[in-house]
């Protein structure tokens, strides 16, 4: 084999290998999507045995694992994305909303931060971030943060609700019943209770 047929033939390995890891990961994605968790952990635990480091799989992985509740299981594979790189959005709000599930705020926070720090960064960074303050008592720098995911996303249910809730605990009662009514109207669920509970 000489040296520019062996180039080329190494070339093709590489991209079929590509090809039929995309293709696995949108089985994965596929199978995730229909609510199939376990099998979708299975699909992205065997594009890891061939390329551990992959961080799209860690990440969709540790989510499939979040969504059967094994947090632990989770937590590890984001975190390995994590170590991966650091400078992922999606795998940085990942780990924020991970924690907010495991009653870790602070550690929330943190990853939060570090997500608003990007440029760029989308509205459930400060969505995150606003849970985040709000359930550590900072009621100022969590009703910044969900005015500017608001801001950024006028149609954002749940920044309504919970912006509409905190406002409730503030006794700003007119305030908090406009934002419950316009998350009723983004069909958020949790804030159709809530409206006809205290805007009645």
């Amino acid at each position: 084999m000489n040296h520019k047929f062996k180039a080329s033939y190494w070339f093709l390995v590489l991209a079929l290998l590509g090809a039929c890891s995309q293709g696995s990961s949108n089985e994965g994605d596929a199978l995730f999507e229909a609510g199939k968790y376990e099998q979708a952990v299975s699909v992205y635990s065997s594009i890891l045995e061939n390329d551990p480091k992959n961080i799209r799989a860690l990440y969709h992985r540790g989510r499939a694992y979040e969504e059967l509740g094994q947090l632990e299981a989770a937590e590890s594979d984001f975190k390995s994305a994590y170590g991966e790189d650091q400078k992922n959005t999606q795998v940085l709000l990942g780990l924020s909303n991970l924690y907010q599930k495991m009653q870790q705020h602070e550690m929330s926070l943190q990853y939060a931060n570090y997500a608003v720090e990007l440029s760029g960064a989308p509205p459930t960074a400060y969505f995150l971030r606003g849970r985040a303050y709000h359930q550590l008592g900072n009621t100022g720098n969590a009703l910044k943060d969900y005015d500017v995911a608001i801001d950024m996303n006028p149609d954002y249910g749940q920044a309504f609700y919970y912006r509409g809730m905190l406002k409730l605990n503030l006794k700003r009662n007119a305030a908090a019943c406009a934002d419950l009514k316009k998350a009723v109207a983004l069909d958020h669920e949790q804030a159709r209770e809530a409206s006809a509970t205290y805007c009645e």
